[in-house]
């Protein structure tokens, strides 16, 4: 596999401080991409620039900008710092999300609208903008991750699904309208990942869980595809359930 068509691409990580986030990050980063991370998590952001630029040797190639996904203000204003920092955006990648463990009956509309926000609003406003910047280059990869439950339903998720349901249906849509542009839209699904998020559920074994690694390794193989050949739909399943 040919990695050299990741050397010098911009990429954008939205959630970079999460368990899949901050791996992707530290694996892209062996590409000698030019990185920009968002998070809501300031001093976990800082962090991570710092280790990031130590793998990469040198300074200046990592920006960060904090923000709310919540907000559109706070939108704005991380689109406004890439645009200042980087200019545009050749790798998107959408990581931020919410994981609602409640039932029905407990949930409210400020959990809906929380969760449609992160998981769904987000990724469309990001991926409205800098997918303009890969039309015009004429090349780009989106990568969106959805989750195992963008194909099925489980009790007390319902919220997470129907959100990951929607996020898959966008990414397919994408992957149609702008496959035309040289513009490679992926969205994967993975099941359990060994992350703060996959702690939260307790009827299922953690030491089974994906690696959050290999899912990183697995984001940059498909991103460095630059053929006829796009795995545009991805589901990554465990080895081993208990």
């Amino acid at each position: 596999m040919d990695y050299s068509v990741l050397k010098n691409k911009r990429c954008l990580i939205v959630g970079a401080t999460g368990g899949i986030g901050q791996c992707i990050a530290m694996e892209i980063a062996k590409y000698n991409c030019e990185l920009f991370l968002t998070s809501n998590e300031i001093k976990k952001l800082k962090k991570l620039k710092g280790e990031l630029e130590a793998l990469q040797g040198k300074e200046s190639v990592v920006y960060y900008e904090y923000g709310d996904l919540n907000k559109v203000q706070d939108v704005s204003k991380i689109i406004t710092a890439v645009r200042k920092k980087i200019r545009s955006v050749d790798i998107l990648i959408n990581c931020a999300g919410i994981f609602e463990l409640k039932s029905l009956s407990n949930l409210n509309l400020n959990n809906f609208n929380k969760t449609f926000n992160l998981n769904v609003r987000a990724p469309f406003l990001f991926c409205k903008e800098f997918s303009k910047d890969m039309v015009k280059n004429g090349w780009g990869r989106i990568i969106n991750i959805a989750s195992s439950s963008a194909y099925a339903g489980f009790k007390n998720t319902s919220l997470y699904c129907a959100s990951k349901h929607a996020l898959l249906g966008f990414s397919r849509a994408l992957h149609d309208e702008l496959k035309a542009s040289n513009i490679r839209v992926f969205c994967l699904s993975p099941g359990s990942v060994k992350t703060r998020m996959g702690k939260i559920l307790k009827d299922q074994k953690f030491a089974t869980f994906i690696d959050p690694k290999e899912i990183a390794e697995y984001v940059v193989f498909i991103s460095s595809f630059n053929g006829e050949v796009v795995s545009n739909e991805v589901r990554l399943n465990r080895m081993i359930i208990e």
